[in-house]
């Protein structure tokens, strides 16, 4: 069931939300060439923290078919679209390094994503990068109430297809609030037989464009978490999280959301 919603609740989303992007930014300014994602990801357990927050991601899903997820971001390098574990590999000149981050504050969850450029990395990795990020800003676009789901899908499938890319077809976006995954499924390619819905005042969706630079299959790796692009290919994922309002979309996931704000450095 989709739900609508409250200011009060709106208010504590916000919050979540600011403190994954205040991570992100942070995420942004610390990783380079010989830097671990261990080390990223223990700086982002100790941000979401001092923000007064807990990781949303941290010991998510544990299942007889997968352990709990292990630590507090999502850290994906080069072929690998979602789910990667950060651990003491060093980040390489040249790397495709995708980072998803989730808090949750007062009861209310936040989520967000970017890919980032290790130093300098090959033409087709920018493309890739920049066709992503401009996919999930046409599909906020469209937000509004009154809209089809589906036109949201439709758009960022156009977008990437038309510059020679691969939507992943296995992930979805999804609601959230005070859950981390609500109703509804937001797809990021469009099929006649998928279910629709009306966008309505008071939906918060994260939008999360996930895509490849050659074939949209992919598969997981041994650890259950890490999904993998199936031929190799680079992968790059952006998200964020938004409200749909009568006057448009509000994208929650923006770092003056959060309680820390920009930090120092901002």
């Amino acid at each position: 069931m989709v739900t609508l919603k409250s200011e009060h609740e709106l208010s504590r989303i916000r919050t979540a939300c600011g403190i994954v992007a205040d991570v992100l930014e942070m995420i942004r300014r610390l990783a380079r060439p010989g830097v671990t994602t261990a080390y990223l990801d223990k700086e982002a357990e100790k941000r979401i923290i001092e923000s007064g927050a807990t990781p949303a991601f941290k010991g998510y899903g544990g299942t007889r078919k997968r352990p709990p997820f292990p630590a507090t971001i999502c850290a994906s390098l080069n072929d690998e679209v979602v789910h990667g574990i950060p651990d003491d590999r060093p980040l390489r000149e040249g790397d495709l390094l995708s980072v998803d981050c989730g808090a949750c504050y007062q009861g209310y969850y936040g989520d967000g994503a970017i890919t980032l450029a290790i130093g300098q990395v090959s033409e087709e990795a920018e493309r890739l990068m920049t066709v992503c990020r401009q996919a999930l800003e046409l599909a906020i676009a469209k937000l509004r109430p009154g809209v089809a789901l589906s036109e949201v899908s439709r758009t960022v499938q156009g977008h990437v297809e038309s510059h020679g890319f691969s939507v992943v077809r296995d992930l979805v976006g999804h609601g959230i609030g005070s859950r981390l995954w609500e109703e509804p499924q937001v797809p990021n390619y469009y099929h006649p037989a998928m279910t629709d819905l009306v966008l309505k005042a008071g939906m918060v969706l994260a939008i999360e464009p996930m895509i490849t630079a050659g074939d949209w299959r992919v598969r997981t790796l041994p650890n259950r978490w890490t999904v993998v692009s199936r031929d190799g290919s680079l992968a790059a994922h952006f998200e964020h999280s938004v409200a749909v309002t009568r006057n448009g979309p509000e994208v929650l996931t923006v770092a003056e959301n959060s309680p820390l704000g920009r930090g120092p450095d901002g």
